[in-house]
Formats: structure tokens, sequence, C-alpha cells
């Protein structure tokens, strides 16, 4: 084969292989509502340990049979079950996750993110990026968070899928810091304290507060209590936005900043420094952007496309983080990659008089 034949294969086998990743890409939304309806027909738990037949699915699910042997070979298709033989269907690993019974279960995941709350103002996304205004306010005509507050299921699922993308930082943040040099940790924003709780229970000489709304805490009491944490960890609903509970020597925000504006972000960190004791930490775990995009997963650029058209906040480069930190007089000391928990990074932070003094 010659040089110019070689190089009209080359360009044709690149040609078939974009060809597919557009198409598949243009598939996306498609295959996100295939696990919505899976997880509200409640697909896996159906099967659990399986294998059953579409017939017993459908029976199980109130749905037609044709429609429903339709769903669940596409779920196959996308790896999530098996067709053992015709008809009859079983679990993958990958699968499980979509029940709710499993340790590491996302149902609350896929169900906030493919909810309309989510998804109808990404139809707005070009408008956004044209004018750099949050889509969600004008479909829904108030703030995100100020739906969630009107709609307390969806307000209650938002709280799960926040506390089930937690577990895998739970995990590993608890190792990956030596607090075990301070006394006390208050979680901003923490939510159910799924992330406090662990790192509670991995320092026994550490005491903690979850600061978030009444809303936020819903769950909160159930989880340290689970932990048997109720004497270590206090509640406090409040406002970020207004102040932080005085008390303690780390600050911990885990997925907060990018929730919103650097105006913003700096006024929850300014509250944290203010009342941050000489020697105190600020942490902050979220995804930090490289200066240009390298072989990343996908998925926090299209975070930070989320937060733009949701919310109005944006992930953020390392130089980023210390711009609105200095905001707050505060200092980045570090950032360290958490890789069990990709693709969050642990980003230290002190007061910047201390900085400058060491």
């Amino acid at each position: 084969m010659n040089t110019e034949a070689r190089a009209a294969q080359t360009a044709a086998a690149q040609t078939a292989a974009g060809r597919e990743l557009v198409v598949r890409l243009a598939f996306g939304s498609m295959a996100a509502y295939t696990l919505r309806a899976a997880v509200r027909l409640e697909v896996v738990e159906l099967i659990g340990d399986g294998p059953r037949t579409a017939a017993e699915l459908a029976a199980g699910a109130g749905t037609a049979r044709g429609p429903m042997t339709r769903l669940l070979r596409a779920l196959t298709a996308l790896g999530l079950l098996t067709e053992d033989a015709p008809d009859t269907f079983s679990v993958t690993p990958a699968g499980t996750l979509l029940g709710p019974g499993h340790p590491d279960s996302l149902t609350s995941f896929v169900r906030m993110f493919t909810d309309p709350a989510i998804v109808r103002a990404w139809e707005h996304l070009e408008n956004s990026v044209r004018t750099g205004e949050i889509a969600f306010d004008s479909v829904f005509g108030t703030d995100f968070f100020s739906h969630l507050a009107r709609h307390p299921q969806l307000s209650a699922d938002f709280n799960a899928a926040m506390s089930q993308v937690t577990s895998e930082t739970a995990a590993v943040l608890p190792g990956a810091f030596d607090f075990s040099r301070f006394t006390s940790v208050t979680d901003i924003g923490g939510g159910d304290g799924t992330l406090l709780a662990a790192v509670l229970d991995a320092h026994p000489g550490l005491a903690g507060t979850v600061l978030d709304t009444a809303d936020g805490l819903a769950e909160a009491a159930r989880t340290l209590a689970q932990h048997g944490l109720e004497d270590r960890c206090s509640l406090v609903a409040g406002d970020f936005f207004r102040s932080v509970p005085q008390g303690s020597d780390v600050y911990l925000l885990k997925s907060i900043l990018h929730d919103w504006t650097d105006t913003r972000a700096a006024t929850i960190l300014r509250h944290c420094r203010q009342v941050l004791p000489p020697g105190g930490r600020v942490l902050i775990v979220e995804p930090v952007l490289p200066e240009a995009v390298g072989t990343e997963d996908a998925g926090t650029y299209l975070s930070d496309l989320n937060m733009m058209v949701n919310v109005g906040g944006r992930e953020r480069t390392r130089a980023d983080f210390e711009e609105v930190c200095r905001r707050a007089d505060l200092r980045v000391t570090s950032v360290t990659p958490l890789p069990d928990a990709a693709p969050y990074s642990l980003i230290e932070a002190v007061a910047e008089a201390e900085a400058e003094a060491d």
C-alpha cells in the first residue's frame, strides 16, 4: 500500500471513529432517561438475584410486556443488564448501583440528575453561553435552591444524591489529612453529615459541627445516630452567607464553592476566616481543573456547564481557588488530588498572615 492509500485509509478510519463519537454523544440524553425509567420502574429491585423474564418484570412493574422488553434490551446494550437467554435478564455489577439496597447506590443521584429541575435549564445552555445568565432562574422563575425549598420531595432527593456522591470522598478524606492535630471540625454545608461522620469515626479525639439549612440537615440526626456520634457532633441550622459557627479549628467545605460565583464563594470563605483560630485550617474538597484540558474525564467539564446553567457557579483551577481564597484573606498552601475519590482534590488554606509568617 502506497503512502497516499495509507493516508486515505487513516482519514477514513478517523472519520468513522468521529462519527461514532458524535452519534453516541447525541444519544446521551436518551441514555440518561433510560436510566431514569429503570430507577422509577425499580427494574433492578425486581430482577433481584435474577435472572428474571421480561414477562415477570413487566408484571412486577405494572407495564406491558413488549415495551418492558425493549427497555431491558436498551439497558443491556448500555452495560447495566445481561440477556442470559432470550427475554431473560440479570443485573451486571454496574447495574446493581441502580438498586437502593446497594451500599454504593446511585439511585437518588440518577433521580436527581435526570429530574426536570436539572435538565430543563440545559435546553437553554446556548443562551447561558451567549449571555452568562443562569438559565434555571428564567425557566422556573426562582433560583435553584429556593425551588428545592418549595418542593420537599425534590429537596429530599437532592440531599440523598449529595450523600451518595460523597461516599467515596468520605472513605478517603479521613486518611488524606492529619486531623489528629486539631480538636474540632465544622462541615460547612455538610448536609446529612456523611462526610463529617467518617472523619469523626476515624479520629475519636475530634468533635464536630454540621452547618446547613434546616432542609439540608433533614437526615443528619439519623446519620449521627447510626454512627453513635450524637455526643460528639452538633447540628446548626444557618446560612453560611451570614455567618458560620465559632469554636472549630478546621472548617471543611465539600462541593460548596462550585455552586457560587467568585464573589459569593469569597463571602463564605471570609466567614470561615473570621472565626478561624491561630493555626486553624480551611479545607476545600472540589475538583481542580488543569490550566488546559488534558486527559481528564469529561464529567468535571459537564459539571462546570451544569453549574453555569443551574446555579451560576463554576468549577475552578488552582489559580482560581488561590484568587477566591486571597479575597477572603486566606492562602492556599497545598492541593492534593484524591485518586480514590476522583475527580476531587483536597485544597488546604491558612490565614494569609500565618502564611506570610512562615
